[in-house]
């Protein structure tokens, strides 16, 4: 089982397609599982974490620095007075799906169908059904409204690189600094 596997255990079931809330199945991407590696990067995100974990403190760096206050959400028996890292995750997961859409629906020549198209994402922390499994899990409903061209959003859910990241695995490389 690959590191992200898991970890994450993420399970992108349906793609929902169209204001109507039609389902279409995600492309089954199980038979290409393995690890995406990259040749080179464009550009890096570096954050930290301190404090009391999930009821600590994220700082991200860069052009745009962000800190945010994090806690545990009151259904899961915290404060809820801050943010947490699934809806950090949504937010990350619907904006570059939002992009990703728009680019397939632009290659396409199909630009205008995604113009005003709204992606929901919707991450769900709960028990690994797996009992040998410890901890946490994750599964990530994606709700595209606005665009109901199911060929460019099975397109945009291949070229997205959270997708990809969910369905091919990612590497991830943990060390002490």
């Amino acid at each position: 089982m690959y590191p992200t596997q898991a970890c994450l255990r993420p399970f992108i079931r349906h793609v929902m397609a169209g204001a109507a809330g039609r389902y279409v199945r995600a492309p089954n991407l199980q038979h290409r599982r393995g690890l995406i590696t990259l040749k080179d990067h464009i550009f890096f995100s570096k954050a930290t974490a301190e404090g009391a974990g999930r009821n600590g403190k994220v700082k991200s760096f860069g052009d745009a620095p962000l800190e945010l206050k994090l806690a545990m959400p009151k259904a899961a028996g915290g404060k809820g007075d801050g943010q947490n890292p699934e809806q950090l995750f949504a937010m990350g997961y619907s904006g570059c799906f939002l992009g990703a859409l728009q680019l397939a629906a632009a290659r396409a020549g199909k630009k205008e169908l995604a113009e005003n198209a709204k992606v929901h994402a919707t991450v769900f922390l709960g028990h690994p059904k797996d009992p040998d499994m410890e901890g946490f899990g994750l599964r990530v409903e994606i709700g595209v409204e606005g665009c109901d061209d199911d060929a460019i959003i099975a397109a945009a859910h291949e070229f997205c690189p959270y997708s990809r990241a969910l369905t091919r695995g990612v590497e991830v490389d943990v060390k002490k600094v």
